[in-house]
Protein backbone atom coordinates (compact mmCIF):
# COMPACT_ATOMS: atom_id res chain seq x y z
CA UNK A 1 0.00 0.00 0.00
CA UNK A 2 1.30 3.42 -0.91
CA UNK A 3 1.55 5.92 1.93
CA UNK A 4 2.56 9.52 2.17
CA UNK A 5 6.06 10.30 3.38
CA UNK A 6 5.63 12.30 6.59
CA UNK A 7 9.16 13.66 6.52
CA UNK A 8 8.51 15.63 3.34
CA UNK A 9 5.05 16.77 4.33
CA UNK A 10 5.47 18.00 7.90
CA UNK A 11 5.71 21.77 8.29
CA UNK A 12 9.16 23.07 9.19
CA UNK A 13 9.86 23.96 12.81
CA UNK A 14 10.44 27.72 12.19
CA UNK A 15 6.93 27.95 10.74
CA UNK A 16 5.19 25.59 13.17
CA UNK A 17 6.25 27.49 16.29
CA UNK A 18 4.55 30.80 15.38
CA UNK A 19 1.51 28.89 14.10
CA UNK A 20 1.00 27.09 17.41
CA UNK A 21 1.84 30.21 19.40
CA UNK A 22 -0.64 32.32 17.45
CA UNK A 23 -3.59 29.92 17.35
CA UNK A 24 -3.25 28.30 20.77
CA UNK A 25 -1.78 31.14 22.80
CA UNK A 26 -1.83 34.59 21.26
CA UNK A 27 -5.36 34.79 19.83
CA UNK A 28 -7.26 33.26 22.80
CA UNK A 29 -5.27 35.31 25.30
CA UNK A 30 -5.62 38.48 23.23
CA UNK A 31 -9.40 37.99 23.20
CA UNK A 32 -9.52 37.18 26.91
CA UNK A 33 -7.45 40.28 27.78
CA UNK A 34 -9.71 42.75 25.95
CA UNK A 35 -11.69 45.19 28.12
CA UNK A 36 -15.39 44.45 28.41
CA UNK A 37 -18.41 44.27 30.67
CA UNK A 38 -18.56 40.49 30.79
CA UNK A 39 -17.98 38.37 33.87
CA UNK A 40 -14.75 36.44 34.35
CA UNK A 41 -16.70 33.51 35.76
CA UNK A 42 -16.55 29.74 35.36
CA UNK A 43 -18.16 29.94 31.91
CA UNK A 44 -15.46 32.35 30.75
CA UNK A 45 -12.65 30.01 31.85
CA UNK A 46 -14.37 27.00 30.33
CA UNK A 47 -14.66 28.83 27.01
CA UNK A 48 -10.98 29.66 27.19
CA UNK A 49 -10.26 25.95 27.68
CA UNK A 50 -12.45 25.08 24.68
CA UNK A 51 -10.64 27.62 22.49
CA UNK A 52 -7.19 26.36 23.50
CA UNK A 53 -8.14 22.68 23.15
CA UNK A 54 -9.64 23.21 19.70
CA UNK A 55 -6.62 25.35 18.79
CA UNK A 56 -4.21 22.54 19.71
CA UNK A 57 -6.16 20.06 17.60
CA UNK A 58 -6.41 22.50 14.68
CA UNK A 59 -2.63 22.97 14.76
CA UNK A 60 -2.23 19.18 14.80
CA UNK A 61 -4.30 19.00 11.62
CA UNK A 62 -2.23 21.72 9.93
CA UNK A 63 1.11 20.21 10.96
CA UNK A 64 0.14 16.64 10.11
CA UNK A 65 1.84 14.80 7.28
CA UNK A 66 -1.55 13.51 6.17
CA UNK A 67 -4.33 15.56 4.66
CA UNK A 68 -7.25 15.21 7.06
CA UNK A 69 -9.89 17.28 5.30
CA UNK A 70 -12.99 16.38 7.31
CA UNK A 71 -11.22 16.41 10.68
CA UNK A 72 -9.53 19.69 9.76
CA UNK A 73 -12.90 21.27 8.93
CA UNK A 74 -14.33 20.04 12.25
CA UNK A 75 -11.54 21.59 14.31
CA UNK A 76 -11.56 24.82 12.31
CA UNK A 77 -15.28 25.22 13.01
CA UNK A 78 -14.89 24.21 16.67
CA UNK A 79 -12.03 26.64 17.21
CA UNK A 80 -13.85 29.64 15.77
CA UNK A 81 -17.56 29.07 16.37
CA UNK A 82 -17.47 27.10 19.63
CA UNK A 83 -14.29 28.57 21.14
CA UNK A 84 -13.03 32.01 20.10
CA UNK A 85 -16.42 33.58 19.31
CA UNK A 86 -18.16 32.56 22.59
CA UNK A 87 -15.07 33.70 24.48
CA UNK A 88 -15.31 37.14 22.86
CA UNK A 89 -19.02 37.30 23.67
CA UNK A 90 -18.28 36.53 27.34
CA UNK A 91 -15.62 39.23 27.44
CA UNK A 92 -17.93 41.88 25.98
CA UNK A 93 -21.01 40.67 27.86
CA UNK A 94 -23.00 40.61 24.61
CA UNK A 95 -24.85 37.77 22.93
CA UNK A 96 -25.64 37.72 19.18
CA UNK A 97 -28.84 35.81 20.01
CA UNK A 98 -30.62 36.35 23.35
CA UNK A 99 -29.98 33.61 25.90
CA UNK A 100 -33.24 33.20 27.83
CA UNK A 101 -31.97 30.95 30.58
CA UNK A 102 -29.58 31.56 33.44
CA UNK A 103 -25.83 31.86 32.98
CA UNK A 104 -25.61 28.30 34.24
CA UNK A 105 -27.20 27.05 31.01
CA UNK A 106 -24.37 28.60 28.99
CA UNK A 107 -21.90 27.00 31.38
CA UNK A 108 -23.53 23.60 30.89
CA UNK A 109 -23.58 24.08 27.12
CA UNK A 110 -19.84 24.88 27.17
CA UNK A 111 -19.09 21.74 29.19
CA UNK A 112 -21.11 19.66 26.71
CA UNK A 113 -19.24 21.27 23.80
CA UNK A 114 -15.99 20.18 25.43
CA UNK A 115 -17.38 16.65 25.95
CA UNK A 116 -18.37 16.43 22.28
CA UNK A 117 -14.93 17.56 21.13
CA UNK A 118 -13.21 15.03 23.39
CA UNK A 119 -15.52 12.26 22.13
CA UNK A 120 -14.72 13.22 18.53
CA UNK A 121 -11.02 12.90 19.37
CA UNK A 122 -11.51 9.48 20.96
CA UNK A 123 -13.46 8.28 17.92
CA UNK A 124 -10.69 9.43 15.59
CA UNK A 125 -8.13 7.67 17.79
CA UNK A 126 -10.13 4.42 17.65
CA UNK A 127 -10.21 4.65 13.87
CA UNK A 128 -6.45 5.14 13.74
CA UNK A 129 -5.82 2.03 15.83
CA UNK A 130 -8.51 -0.09 14.22
CA UNK A 131 -7.08 -3.60 13.80
CA UNK A 132 -6.38 -4.45 10.19
CA UNK A 133 -8.46 -7.29 8.82
CA UNK A 134 -7.55 -9.13 5.66
CA UNK A 135 -10.52 -8.85 3.37
CA UNK A 136 -11.17 -8.94 -0.33
CA UNK A 137 -10.62 -5.58 -1.96
CA UNK A 138 -13.90 -4.07 -3.06
CA UNK A 139 -14.06 -2.42 -6.48
CA UNK A 140 -13.43 1.31 -6.31
CA UNK A 141 -16.27 3.67 -7.19
CA UNK A 142 -15.52 5.40 -10.49
CA UNK A 143 -17.28 7.91 -12.70
CA UNK A 144 -19.17 6.51 -15.68
CA UNK A 145 -18.39 8.73 -18.67
CA UNK A 146 -21.80 8.62 -20.35
CA UNK A 147 -23.61 9.18 -17.06
CA UNK A 148 -21.33 12.13 -16.31
CA UNK A 149 -22.56 13.79 -19.47
CA UNK A 150 -26.12 13.13 -18.27
CA UNK A 151 -25.24 14.95 -15.04
CA UNK A 152 -23.79 17.83 -17.08
CA UNK A 153 -27.03 18.02 -19.09
CA UNK A 154 -29.08 17.93 -15.86
CA UNK A 155 -26.96 20.72 -14.42
CA UNK A 156 -27.49 22.92 -17.47
CA UNK A 157 -31.26 22.32 -17.52
CA UNK A 158 -31.82 22.71 -13.75
CA UNK A 159 -29.68 25.85 -13.46
CA UNK A 160 -31.28 27.35 -16.56
CA UNK A 161 -34.73 26.72 -15.06
CA UNK A 162 -33.70 28.47 -11.84
CA UNK A 163 -32.26 31.44 -13.76
CA UNK A 164 -35.35 31.77 -15.94
CA UNK A 165 -37.75 31.50 -12.99
CA UNK A 166 -35.90 34.33 -11.27
CA UNK A 167 -35.98 36.57 -14.34
CA UNK A 168 -32.39 36.31 -15.56
CA UNK A 169 -28.81 36.30 -14.23
CA UNK A 170 -28.89 39.89 -12.92
CA UNK A 171 -30.90 39.03 -9.81
CA UNK A 172 -28.14 36.65 -8.66
CA UNK A 173 -25.83 39.62 -8.16
CA UNK A 174 -28.17 41.70 -5.97
CA UNK A 175 -28.70 40.16 -2.51
CA UNK A 176 -30.00 37.05 -0.81
CA UNK A 177 -33.06 38.99 0.31
CA UNK A 178 -33.87 39.87 -3.29
CA UNK A 179 -33.41 36.24 -4.33
CA UNK A 180 -35.84 35.05 -1.65
CA UNK A 181 -38.40 37.69 -2.56
CA UNK A 182 -38.16 36.87 -6.26
CA UNK A 183 -38.45 33.13 -5.56
CA UNK A 184 -41.61 33.65 -3.51
CA UNK A 185 -43.10 35.76 -6.28
CA UNK A 186 -42.10 33.25 -8.96
CA UNK A 187 -43.56 30.25 -7.12
CA UNK A 188 -46.51 32.07 -5.57
CA UNK A 189 -45.33 31.10 -2.08
CA UNK A 190 -45.94 33.13 1.04
CA UNK A 191 -43.16 33.63 3.55
CA UNK A 192 -43.40 31.12 6.37
CA UNK A 193 -45.51 28.58 4.44
CA UNK A 194 -43.91 25.14 4.79
CA UNK A 195 -44.91 24.00 1.30
CA UNK A 196 -43.70 27.17 -0.34
CA UNK A 197 -40.39 27.14 1.55
CA UNK A 198 -39.86 23.48 0.62
CA UNK A 199 -40.60 24.19 -3.05
CA UNK A 200 -38.18 27.11 -3.10
CA UNK A 201 -35.48 25.02 -1.40
CA UNK A 202 -36.00 22.23 -3.94
CA UNK A 203 -35.74 24.63 -6.87
CA UNK A 204 -32.59 26.24 -5.50
CA UNK A 205 -31.07 22.87 -4.60
CA UNK A 206 -31.46 21.42 -8.09
CA UNK A 207 -30.31 24.71 -9.58
CA UNK A 208 -27.04 24.74 -7.61
CA UNK A 209 -25.94 21.24 -6.54
CA UNK A 210 -25.78 19.43 -9.92
CA UNK A 211 -23.91 22.40 -11.40
CA UNK A 212 -21.32 22.26 -8.63
CA UNK A 213 -20.79 18.49 -8.80
CA UNK A 214 -20.61 18.43 -12.60
CA UNK A 215 -18.00 21.20 -12.51
CA UNK A 216 -15.96 19.31 -9.90
CA UNK A 217 -15.98 16.03 -11.84
CA UNK A 218 -14.98 17.76 -15.08
CA UNK A 219 -12.32 19.76 -13.24
CA UNK A 220 -10.76 16.59 -11.85
CA UNK A 221 -10.86 15.07 -15.34
CA UNK A 222 -8.97 18.07 -16.72
CA UNK A 223 -6.49 18.20 -13.82
CA UNK A 224 -5.53 14.53 -14.01
CA UNK A 225 -5.68 13.85 -17.79
CA UNK A 226 -3.57 15.58 -20.42
CA UNK A 227 -5.67 14.18 -23.24
CA UNK A 228 -8.83 15.64 -21.68
CA UNK A 229 -7.28 19.12 -21.81
CA UNK A 230 -7.12 18.78 -25.60
CA UNK A 231 -10.74 17.63 -26.07
CA UNK A 232 -13.44 20.19 -26.92
CA UNK A 233 -15.98 17.68 -25.59
CA UNK A 234 -14.57 18.24 -22.10
CA UNK A 235 -13.37 21.84 -22.28
CA UNK A 236 -16.56 23.36 -23.69
CA UNK A 237 -18.96 21.86 -21.09
CA UNK A 238 -16.46 22.75 -18.33
CA UNK A 239 -16.28 26.39 -19.47
CA UNK A 240 -20.08 26.58 -19.60
CA UNK A 241 -20.37 25.12 -16.10
CA UNK A 242 -17.83 27.62 -14.83
CA UNK A 243 -20.07 30.43 -16.08
CA UNK A 244 -23.20 28.80 -14.64
CA UNK A 245 -21.58 28.32 -11.22
CA UNK A 246 -20.44 31.94 -11.25
CA UNK A 247 -24.11 32.87 -11.58
CA UNK A 248 -25.95 30.40 -9.34
CA UNK A 249 -23.24 29.66 -6.74
CA UNK A 250 -21.71 33.08 -6.24
CA UNK A 251 -21.22 34.45 -2.68
CA UNK A 252 -23.64 37.36 -3.18
CA UNK A 253 -26.86 35.41 -3.65
CA UNK A 254 -25.98 32.30 -1.64
CA UNK A 255 -25.48 31.56 2.05
CA UNK A 256 -21.85 32.05 2.92
CA UNK A 257 -21.50 28.52 4.28
CA UNK A 258 -22.68 27.11 0.92
CA UNK A 259 -20.22 29.26 -1.02
CA UNK A 260 -17.53 28.06 1.40
CA UNK A 261 -18.47 24.48 0.48
CA UNK A 262 -18.13 25.21 -3.24
CA UNK A 263 -14.81 27.01 -2.74
CA UNK A 264 -13.38 24.35 -0.43
CA UNK A 265 -14.36 21.51 -2.77
CA UNK A 266 -13.04 23.26 -5.87
CA UNK A 267 -9.75 24.10 -4.16
CA UNK A 268 -9.00 20.49 -3.21
CA UNK A 269 -10.19 19.19 -6.56
CA UNK A 270 -7.76 21.46 -8.40
CA UNK A 271 -4.94 20.68 -5.91
CA UNK A 272 -5.75 17.12 -4.81
CA UNK A 273 -2.29 16.21 -3.51
CA UNK A 274 -0.85 19.51 -2.36
CA UNK A 275 0.02 19.59 1.37
CA UNK A 276 0.83 23.30 1.02
CA UNK A 277 -2.70 24.09 -0.19
CA UNK A 278 -4.20 21.94 2.57
CA UNK A 279 -2.29 23.78 5.28
CA UNK A 280 -2.97 27.17 3.74
CA UNK A 281 -6.72 26.46 3.62
CA UNK A 282 -6.86 25.65 7.35
CA UNK A 283 -4.47 28.34 8.55
CA UNK A 284 -5.93 31.11 6.38
CA UNK A 285 -9.41 29.89 7.26
CA UNK A 286 -8.95 31.36 10.74
CA UNK A 287 -7.99 34.76 9.31
CA UNK A 288 -10.77 34.80 6.73
CA UNK A 289 -13.42 33.76 9.28
CA UNK A 290 -12.38 36.54 11.66
CA UNK A 291 -11.71 39.38 9.21
CA UNK A 292 -13.85 38.66 6.13
CA UNK A 293 -16.72 36.32 6.98
CA UNK A 294 -18.80 38.62 9.24
CA UNK A 295 -18.52 41.56 6.84
CA UNK A 296 -19.97 39.60 3.90
CA UNK A 297 -23.31 39.77 5.72
CA UNK A 298 -23.96 42.92 3.70
CA UNK A 299 -24.90 40.71 0.73
CA UNK A 300 -27.82 39.24 2.68
CA UNK A 301 -29.98 42.34 2.42
CA UNK A 302 -30.90 44.92 -0.18
CA UNK A 303 -29.76 48.54 0.05
CA UNK A 304 -32.67 49.54 2.32
CA UNK A 305 -32.25 46.68 4.75
CA UNK A 306 -28.59 45.78 4.66
CA UNK A 307 -26.79 45.90 7.95
CA UNK A 308 -23.03 45.66 7.49
CA UNK A 309 -20.65 45.32 10.38
CA UNK A 310 -19.12 48.75 10.90
CA UNK A 311 -16.65 48.85 13.75
CA UNK A 312 -13.04 49.38 14.67
CA UNK A 313 -13.28 47.06 17.70
CA UNK A 314 -11.28 43.82 17.54
CA UNK A 315 -14.04 41.63 18.98
CA UNK A 316 -17.08 43.20 17.32
CA UNK A 317 -17.20 40.78 14.35
CA UNK A 318 -17.35 37.87 16.80
CA UNK A 319 -20.61 38.94 18.44
CA UNK A 320 -22.69 38.94 15.25
CA UNK A 321 -25.36 36.36 14.53
CA UNK A 322 -22.99 34.15 12.50
CA UNK A 323 -21.54 32.92 15.79
CA UNK A 324 -24.66 32.19 17.85
CA UNK A 325 -24.03 28.43 18.11
CA UNK A 326 -23.26 28.25 21.85
CA UNK A 327 -26.09 30.71 22.57
CA UNK A 328 -28.55 28.51 20.70
CA UNK A 329 -27.20 25.40 22.42
CA UNK A 330 -27.86 27.08 25.79
CA UNK A 331 -31.37 28.02 24.63
CA UNK A 332 -31.94 24.40 23.60
CA UNK A 333 -31.05 23.30 27.14
CA UNK A 334 -33.51 25.84 28.55
CA UNK A 335 -36.15 24.79 25.99
CA UNK A 336 -35.93 21.17 27.13
CA UNK A 337 -35.95 22.11 30.82
CA UNK A 338 -39.07 24.25 30.29
CA UNK A 339 -41.18 21.12 29.97
CA UNK A 340 -40.44 20.18 26.37
CA UNK A 341 -37.94 17.44 27.22
CA UNK A 342 -35.96 15.35 24.78
CA UNK A 343 -37.32 14.25 21.41
CA UNK A 344 -35.74 10.75 21.37
CA UNK A 345 -34.59 10.69 17.75
CA UNK A 346 -37.47 12.61 16.18
CA UNK A 347 -35.37 15.58 15.04
CA UNK A 348 -32.70 13.42 13.41
CA UNK A 349 -35.42 11.24 11.84
CA UNK A 350 -37.09 14.35 10.43
CA UNK A 351 -33.79 15.42 8.87
CA UNK A 352 -33.10 11.95 7.45
CA UNK A 353 -36.63 11.75 5.99
CA UNK A 354 -36.71 15.36 4.82
CA UNK A 355 -38.20 14.28 1.48
CA UNK A 356 -41.45 13.02 3.09
CA UNK A 357 -44.10 15.76 2.70
CA UNK A 358 -45.91 17.00 5.77
CA UNK A 359 -49.22 16.03 4.16
CA UNK A 360 -48.14 12.38 4.51
CA UNK A 361 -46.41 12.82 7.89
CA UNK A 362 -48.68 14.89 10.08
CA UNK A 363 -46.30 14.99 13.04
CA UNK A 364 -43.15 15.62 11.03
CA UNK A 365 -40.67 17.52 13.26
CA UNK A 366 -39.92 21.15 12.59
CA UNK A 367 -36.47 22.50 11.94
CA UNK A 368 -34.74 22.51 15.34
CA UNK A 369 -33.55 26.10 15.11
CA UNK A 370 -37.04 27.23 14.10
CA UNK A 371 -38.59 25.13 16.88
CA UNK A 372 -36.42 26.61 19.62
CA UNK A 373 -36.72 30.06 18.03
CA UNK A 374 -40.51 29.82 18.15
CA UNK A 375 -40.32 28.98 21.85
CA UNK A 376 -38.03 32.02 22.27
CA UNK A 377 -40.68 34.22 20.62
CA UNK A 378 -38.82 34.97 17.37
CA UNK A 379 -39.93 34.18 13.83
CA UNK A 380 -36.41 34.15 12.43
CA UNK A 381 -35.71 31.12 10.23
CA UNK A 382 -31.96 31.74 10.31
CA UNK A 383 -31.18 30.58 13.83
CA UNK A 384 -28.48 27.96 14.05
CA UNK A 385 -28.78 24.62 15.78
CA UNK A 386 -25.27 23.15 16.09
CA UNK A 387 -24.75 19.42 15.93
CA UNK A 388 -24.16 19.41 19.70
CA UNK A 389 -27.68 20.78 20.25
CA UNK A 390 -29.28 18.44 17.71
CA UNK A 391 -27.78 15.31 19.28
CA UNK A 392 -28.38 16.50 22.86
CA UNK A 393 -32.03 17.37 22.24
CA UNK A 394 -32.65 13.96 20.70
CA UNK A 395 -30.53 11.66 22.85
CA UNK A 396 -29.38 13.52 25.96
CA UNK A 397 -25.76 13.98 27.12
CA UNK A 398 -24.76 10.32 26.81
CA UNK A 399 -26.31 10.01 23.37
CA UNK A 400 -24.63 13.23 22.27
CA UNK A 401 -21.25 11.94 23.44
CA UNK A 402 -21.78 8.62 21.68
CA UNK A 403 -22.84 10.49 18.54
CA UNK A 404 -19.63 12.51 18.45
CA UNK A 405 -17.63 9.34 19.10
CA UNK A 406 -19.18 7.89 15.94
CA UNK A 407 -18.72 11.10 13.97
CA UNK A 408 -15.03 11.22 14.90
CA UNK A 409 -14.55 7.58 13.95
CA UNK A 410 -16.23 7.99 10.56
CA UNK A 411 -14.39 11.24 9.85
CA UNK A 412 -11.00 9.67 10.54
CA UNK A 413 -11.83 6.54 8.50
CA UNK A 414 -13.01 8.63 5.57
CA UNK A 415 -9.95 10.88 5.70
CA UNK A 416 -7.63 7.90 5.74
CA UNK A 417 -9.42 6.21 2.86
CA UNK A 418 -9.31 9.47 0.90
CA UNK A 419 -5.52 9.70 1.26
CA UNK A 420 -4.97 6.06 0.33
CA UNK A 421 -7.36 6.04 -2.61
CA UNK A 422 -6.13 9.32 -4.10
CA UNK A 423 -2.54 8.02 -3.98
CA UNK A 424 -3.30 4.50 -5.21
CA UNK A 425 -5.84 5.66 -7.78
CA UNK A 426 -4.94 9.02 -9.38
CA UNK A 427 -7.36 8.33 -12.24
CA UNK A 428 -9.78 11.05 -13.46
CA UNK A 429 -12.80 8.98 -12.47
CA UNK A 430 -11.97 8.60 -8.78
CA UNK A 431 -15.30 9.46 -7.10
CA UNK A 432 -13.86 9.66 -3.59
CA UNK A 433 -11.42 12.36 -4.70
CA UNK A 434 -14.39 14.67 -5.30
CA UNK A 435 -16.82 13.47 -2.63
CA UNK A 436 -14.50 13.98 0.37
CA UNK A 437 -13.65 17.65 -0.42
CA UNK A 438 -17.38 18.34 -0.89
CA UNK A 439 -18.17 16.61 2.40
CA UNK A 440 -15.39 18.51 4.19
CA UNK A 441 -16.75 21.82 2.93
CA UNK A 442 -20.36 20.90 3.69
CA UNK A 443 -19.42 19.83 7.21
CA UNK A 444 -19.39 23.52 8.18
CA UNK A 445 -23.13 23.58 7.36
CA UNK A 446 -23.79 20.30 9.16
CA UNK A 447 -21.94 21.46 12.27
CA UNK A 448 -23.64 24.86 12.28
CA UNK A 449 -27.09 23.31 11.73
CA UNK A 450 -29.79 22.77 11.66
CA UNK A 451 -29.76 19.27 10.18
CA UNK A 452 -33.16 19.65 8.50
CA UNK A 453 -32.01 22.74 6.58
CA UNK A 454 -28.84 20.92 5.53
CA UNK A 455 -30.55 17.70 4.42
CA UNK A 456 -32.09 18.92 1.16
CA UNK A 457 -28.84 19.57 -0.67
CA UNK A 458 -27.36 16.35 0.71
CA UNK A 459 -30.24 14.37 -0.78
CA UNK A 460 -29.80 16.02 -4.18
CA UNK A 461 -26.04 15.41 -4.06
CA UNK A 462 -26.61 11.72 -3.28
CA UNK A 463 -28.92 11.39 -6.28
CA UNK A 464 -26.30 13.01 -8.51
CA UNK A 465 -23.58 10.69 -7.20
CA UNK A 466 -25.76 7.62 -7.74
CA UNK A 467 -26.29 8.79 -11.31
CA UNK A 468 -22.60 9.01 -12.24
CA UNK A 469 -21.04 6.25 -10.07
CA UNK A 470 -20.29 2.73 -11.24
CA UNK A 471 -18.54 -0.19 -9.54
CA UNK A 472 -17.91 -2.10 -12.75
CA UNK A 473 -14.48 -2.22 -14.38
CA UNK A 474 -15.54 -1.16 -17.86
CA UNK A 475 -12.75 0.60 -19.74
CA UNK A 476 -15.13 1.91 -22.38
CA UNK A 477 -17.05 3.80 -19.71
CA UNK A 478 -14.02 5.16 -17.83
CA UNK A 479 -12.62 8.66 -18.04
CA UNK A 480 -9.29 8.89 -19.85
Amino acid sequence: MTVEVPGRAVLSRPLSVPLIGGIVGMLPLAVAAQPGEGLRDTTFWLQLVVACYAGVRLCAMVLSGRRRLIQGAFWLFSYLAMGIAPLAQSVLGRDPTPVLGARGDTETATVLVLCGMAAFDVGALLARHRPSVVRRRRPAATVHRQRLYLLVALAYVASALLIVRLGGPAVFFTSRQEISTTLNEATGAQAGEAGGEAGNALLRGFGTVPAMLALLFLTRWLVTSRSARRRPGVLVPWAGLLVINTIVNNPISNPRYWFLTVLFALLFTVFPRSPVMYRAALALGVVIALLVFPFTDRFRYDENGHRPVETDALLEPLVVKDYDQVNMFANTLTFAADGNGHTYGQQVAGAALFFVPRSMWEGKPQDTGFLVGGWMGTNSANLSSPLWAELWLDFGPLGMTAGFLGVGYLAARTDRRYVVRTLDDPSPGNVLAVVVPVLAGYSFILLRGSLLQASGRIGIAVLCLLLVTTLRDNRRAQLH
